[in-house]
């Protein structure tokens, strides 16, 4: 079902070692526009079917979620590319995608002359679950239809479930020199179910 805009609140868990991913409770809802792709299809199937106050445990497999893990995601680099940074391993950077889109990747390694990155989302190849409590869903106004923001204003930060562009896609891989940072460079909308 698409234009409706709903709010909800989770709590995300990796659903094989119950370790908390992430969670939005006690704090403002995470709104998002459905039909926008705005955060991953294996959630957003379950929430466009739930009412206002519904309650669900919802597991999403890696297909649904953020794909499984690949191992060619992983691409070394010259260490000169991240002069400037100071590096530690698992520490995440941002960096320009192929089609000029801000990704994010973590330093997996390095060494004095090499950094060696990984473009997979953080939670590619895991199984989620997500408790979630639906606290609003109504229509989408036309704007909202049509920009995919709630509320008309810019984009929101922080998070994990709201979407956007917190991650990679497949293989956009940037080949390109020195572009990485610790900052982002664009505001994704927020975090777990984003893809």
């Amino acid at each position: 079902m698409e234009n409706k805009v709903i709010g909800i609140e989770y709590t995300l868990t990796d659903a094989q070692t119950g370790e908390q991913l992430d969670s939005n409770a006690g704090q403002a809802p995470l709104e998002f526009v459905s039909g926008k792709g705005q955060i991953i299809p294996g959630l957003e199937d379950k929430l466009v079917q739930m009412n206002e106050a519904d309650k669900a445990d919802v597991m999403v497999y890696p297909k649904d979620g953020y794909g499984e893990y690949n191992e060619e995601a992983i691409q070394t680099l010259p260490k000169e590319q991240f002069a400037g940074i100071e590096l530690k391993e698992g520490m995440s950077l941002y960096g320009t995608g192929e089609n000029g889109e801000t990704v994010q990747v973590a330093v997996k390694s390095f060494n004095d002359s090499e950094v060696t990155i990984d473009y997979n989302h953080p939670m590619a190849g895991k199984t989620l679950m997500f408790s979630v409590s639906v606290l609003s869903s109504r229509a989408a106004t036309e704007e909202e239809a049509q920009t995919g923001v709630v509320g008309g204003m810019a984009a929101m930060g922080g998070g994990c479930c709201g979407g956007g562009s917190c991650g990679t896609e497949d293989n956009a891989h940037d080949h390109g020199a020195g572009s990485c940072s610790t900052e982002p460079q664009a505001q994704s909308q927020g975090g777990c179910g984003c893809h």
